[in-house]
């Protein structure tokens, strides 16, 4: 059973970076609403590898634990409130790109920071997944797909965590693999936007 969970843990944290490609391939779950929210950011590898990656670095670096999910959360919904109204946020395609970069390494090296530094990061973070987000979730029921979005965020951080706690804890190697290629995904996605 131990090692079934580990292969599972393995094959989770390996193979979704690997499928981020920043907010390409979003599923369109219809004009909007709670479904389309919950949904979006399963159906975003990006949105899904950062928050994993959230998630897992939180439960093995961040203390408390869920400081930087909190953060990420509170951001990301002031973002697609951004995104909602129309503001035009400059670089969001490359700020998503640098998030999974800068978590990835974070990740591999279960490097601590400051609690304001920790905070901030995250938090700028989020506002631009959610500004990114918030533009794509845009109609008559957007305000029900952001409650939506932040609930599927906010429970992927949750899954983040239990990963983290259960399996990458453990096993320290897991950590460097799923953030070392999460980071290179990041750096991929950069390079490719130059």
């Amino acid at each position: 059973m131990k090692n079934k969970a580990l292969s599972m843990a393995l094959a989770t944290l390996t193979l979704l970076p690997a499928l981020a490609w920043a907010h390409a391939g979003h599923a369109d779950h219809g004009p909007g609403g709670l479904l389309q929210g919950l949904l979006h950011p399963i159906t975003g590898p990006d949105h899904l590898a950062a928050m994993l990656a959230v998630g897992v670095w939180s439960a093995l670096a961040v203390r408390p634990a869920w400081l930087a999910p909190a953060a990420f959360v509170a951001l990301l919904a002031v973002g697609a409130v951004a995104g909602f109204v129309g503001v035009a946020v400059p670089g969001v395609e490359p700020m998503v790109a640098a998030s999974l970069l800068v978590l990835g390494l974070l990740l591999a090296q279960r490097r601590q920071l400051p609690l304001a530094l920790t905070t901030v990061l995250v938090g700028a973070f989020a506002f631009f997944h959610g500004a990114a987000h918030g533009t794509e979730l845009g109609g008559a029921g957007q305000w029900l797909a952001l409650v939506g979005m932040l609930v599927s965020t906010a429970l992927l951080h949750g899954t983040g965590m239990a990963l983290g706690h259960a399996v990458v804890a453990r096993h320290r190697w897991l950590a460097v693999l799923a953030g070392a290629s999460t980071a290179l995904l990041g750096a991929a996605l950069l390079v490719r936007m130059a």
